[in-house]
């Protein structure tokens, strides 16, 4: 494939990823939450980037979306902090796919990341990355039985690394 010919279809599918993200609009407007043009251009950007910097490669359109439906009625997002929320989390998304060993699918990560979020968490990103996803992934390395709750801070302050 020449590379003109490889910019054009990585061009298409930034556009494709840009419009589903735009489409989600239609969703999350009942939470009072938009993203333009220019923040769905910025946040396939972010996958973009975190995608490089995670060594990871992805076909097909991506998580953005499912991680916007999915958030989109967390009480602690609001239009304030959304489209910054939203790039934190698709960086944190695709640290853990790493840190997990892909052992979990998309969808199981995510929903662990918005049940923390909203629970255990409430709302810290910071708590959700370097506490709760970082306990998961030391479980799940460990060859714990995906019992994700099961594993508590006193068991993981003994293990030795």
């Amino acid at each position: 494939m020449s590379i003109d010919l490889m910019l054009f279809s990585g061009s298409l599918l930034q556009k494709q990823a840009v419009s589903e993200i735009i489409l989600c609009n239609k969703i999350t407007e009942q939470y009072v939450l938009t993203l333009t043009e220019q923040q769905a251009i910025e946040l396939v950007e972010t996958r973009s980037y975190t995608l490089k910097n995670t060594g990871r490669i992805e076909f097909g359109g991506g998580v953005i979306d499912k991680i916007i439906k999915t958030f989109c009625n967390s009480p602690y997002i609001s239009q304030y902090n959304y489209a910054e929320t939203i790039h934190e989390l698709i960086e944190i998304f695709y640290y853990y796919k790493n840190e997990t060993l892909d052992l979990m699918s998309d969808d199981e990560l995510i929903k662990f990341m918005k049940s923390c979020f909203d629970g255990k968490c409430q709302g810290s990103l910071d708590m959700l990355k370097w506490r709760e996803l970082e306990k998961m992934a030391f479980g799940i390395r460990c060859g714990y039985d995906r019992a994700y709750e099961e594993i508590d801070n006193e068991e993981l302050e003994g293990e030795d690394g």
